[in-house]
């Protein structure tokens, strides 16, 4: 009888021990969970990637992110896409509205294309006239060679999936970086305003 109830609670604490590991101490329920709770307790740096943007001019892009000493909302998206980018780009149309009724909040946008090879500067050019981006507050780069796109898609944990037909299937989310180039919060696409306050008392500039 001890026997059985020893084993019993042996298997009880096991089983809370495994569930502890596998949910971070019962706080996430996801891998994209896991991930976002991850990248908050240790910001992640970007890789020294060379990124070019619609002006055809280069520049590491941390130290694009360093620009100004401000803070970046950076989204991933690729100019043929017709799907989840649409999104993207409406959010960001928002949060520049936001940002252009404020005074400076030292908070900027930033959209990487994940398509490079095809995403030429002046592709990029025309995708921001589309969507009225204002130079000042909101930017579009590529990162002209494949095997640093690749790197940094892999340190952010974008995902990306070629349909075979010229396009992708990707992840969608608001990431935040600050000015040393981190990674330090990840939102949801409908969580806009969530990152856009996030960014503003990043920057200094919120509550």
């Amino acid at each position: 009888m001890l026997r059985t109830a020893l084993a019993s609670a042996l298997l009880l604490l096991c089983g809370w021990a495994a569930g502890a590991w596998l949910t971070l101490d019962y706080e996430v329920w996801t891998d994209e969970g896991a991930r976002r709770l991850q990248v908050a307790r240790q910001p992640v740096p970007v890789p020294a990637v060379t990124v070019q943007d619609s002006s055809g001019a280069t520049l590491p892009l941390p130290t694009l992110l360093a620009e100004g000493g401000g803070v970046s909302i950076v989204d991933f998206f690729y100019t043929r896409c017709e799907t989840v980018c649409l999104s993207l780009g409406s959010s960001f149309q928002q949060l520049q509205a936001a940002l252009q009724a404020e005074p400076a909040t030292g908070v900027r946008l930033l959209s990487i294309s994940l398509d490079g090879a095809r995403d030429r500067p002046a592709d990029l050019a025309a995708y921001a006239r589309r969507l009225q981006a204002d130079p000042a507050r909101w930017r579009f780069v590529r990162l002209p060679d494949a095997a640093q796109e690749q790197a940094l898609l892999q340190r952010l944990g974008v995902v990306v999936v070629p349909t075979g037909q010229g396009d992708f299937e990707h992840n969608a989310a608001l990431l935040v970086f600050n000015a040393q180039g981190r990674m330090v919060r990840v939102f949801d696409l409908a969580e806009q305003e969530l990152a856009l306050n996030y960014a503003r008392h990043l920057a200094g500039a919120g509550p």
